[in-house]
């Protein structure tokens, strides 16, 4: 089965002024599209080409013969995740179910905010920052380059893209302003609901 590019869930100008649409037309219509171009071809006439992205990633994680197909194919689910946890007149502070376990597992949803900009901004190089479950609790974690929490037994909840080509054309080298306006911004808490 062929690893297809989604739709995004809104118009490429739907975000700006916090992201533009050329840094969308060269982060999903360039990257995220490279992306499933070089998984499709990396499967094409091999076992893995009638398999789910999911079990694609799953089954090429820590395989050194197959690094080049599992960042291919992370790369693809990490990048349609998040555009998945964005929305116009997104961001602000949660509601429904998120915010309650929010509140039992860090405690205040400032200190949410706080971990995961700290992990935003402490990754170093590329990767990702994500909101996770495991083990029916909240936690934040980072991971560099194309590394995906459910190869970690995690399951995902939130992520903010920190590779520079996500906000570079927007904020430069403001990372840490690029991560607030995130949050304040454009969380789609919705989504997140519907995972826990």
């Amino acid at each position: 089965m062929a690893i297809v590019l989604p739709d995004l869930p809104y118009p490429k100008e739907a975000l700006e002024p916090y992201i533009s649409s050329k840094t969308i037309d060269f982060h999903y219509g360039k990257h995220h599209n490279t992306y499933v171009v070089n998984t499709n071809k990396l499967i094409e006439g091999t076992e893995f080409s009638e398999l789910s992205l999911e079990s694609i990633i799953s089954k090429t994680y820590g395989d050194s013969l197959k690094v080049g197909l599992f960042n291919n194919a992370a790369q693809v689910w990490n990048h349609s995740f998040y555009w998945n946890c964005m929305k116009p007149n997104g961001g602000g502070l949660p509601t429904g179910k998120i915010w309650d376990k929010i509140n039992s597992d860090f405690g205040t949803y400032d200190k949410f905010v706080e971990e995961f900009k700290n992990a935003g901004a402490t990754q170093f190089g590329s990767g990702w920052a994500w909101l996770v479950i495991e083990n029916h609790k909240l936690k934040i974690v980072k991971t560099p380059n194309a590394d995906t929490p459910m190869v970690h037994n995690q399951k995902a909840l939130l992520t903010v893209d920190v590779w520079e080509h996500a906000y570079y054309l927007d904020y430069q080298n403001r990372r840490p302003d690029y991560l607030n306006t995130f949050i304040e911004k454009l969380i789609n808490w919705d989504f997140v609901n519907t995972l826990l």
